[in-house]
């Protein structure tokens, strides 16, 4: 397998390029990013670009799987509109790019709550890329929706900060259980696993399941 990475310098996109990189099956990894991982591997090969202008480099999106682990925080974004470019033309554009040459498959990293028709910024603009990219012609679309994400960010956030242990503290209540914090590393290795399921319609990945396909254990879908 021929991947590509965009959202390699995040918290989830530095798990999966590790998983990426050590996996025997993935044969090459592209990563598609504004700076360098700082990796070294012969696998390995770094295109950097200015996302602000990704038509300009639409021919370097060649491989069987792109995986997309990008967003930001409005906090860190400036704004909701840069936010936006972000976290949905950036991705909306590289997925694009990738289906017109030809790329396969996507699996994306999204979020747990995405819906296109929520009042809500966040869960409305994550939901309506889910949308958006089954459009685009892919043979297969793999949609992960994790719950708050743990691991060690470069970035320091108060909410993840003050939450993570609390939601882990009650994660044994049904109600908060689907929301429990998941650790990086679970994410990265359901997402490569993802990429090895055959599906013939877009598959929405929930929480339980994420931890299930970590495991390479059957995932249970819904009548």
């Amino acid at each position: 397998m021929k991947a590509i990475l965009i959202g390699a310098t995040g918290l989830i996109g530095k798990a999966l390029l590790k998983v990426l990189l050590k996996d025997k099956k993935v044969e090459s990894v592209l990563v598609v990013s504004r700076r360098s991982t700082g990796e070294q591997h012969p696998k390995l090969k770094e295109e950097l670009v200015d996302f602000d202008h990704l038509e300009q480099h639409q021919s370097i999106f060649q491989g069987d799987v792109l995986f997309s682990t990008l967003g930001t925080t409005l906090k860190t974004a400036g704004s909701k509109e840069r936010q936006w470019e972000i976290d949905y033309d950036i991705q909306y554009n590289a997925a694009k790019f990738s289906a017109i040459n030809g790329v396969a498959q996507m699996v994306l990293l999204s979020s747990a709550g995405a819906d296109a028709k929520s009042k809500m910024f966040y869960p409305r603009m994550k939901g309506q890329l889910d949308e958006d990219i089954q459009d685009l012609g892919f043979d297969q679309v793999k949609i992960i929706r994790p719950s708050m994400l743990a691991g060690d960010r470069q970035e320091f956030r108060w909410s993840e900060k003050i939450f993570t242990p609390i939601m882990y503290a009650f994660s044994w209540i049904p109600g908060i259980r689907k929301y429990r914090p998941i650790k990086d590393h679970i994410v990265a290795q359901a997402m490569l696993n993802a990429s090895q399921l055959k599906a013939d319609k877009p598959l929405f990945i929930e929480l339980e399941n994420i931890f299930r396909l970590a495991k390479n254990q059957p995932i249970k879908t819904n009548p």
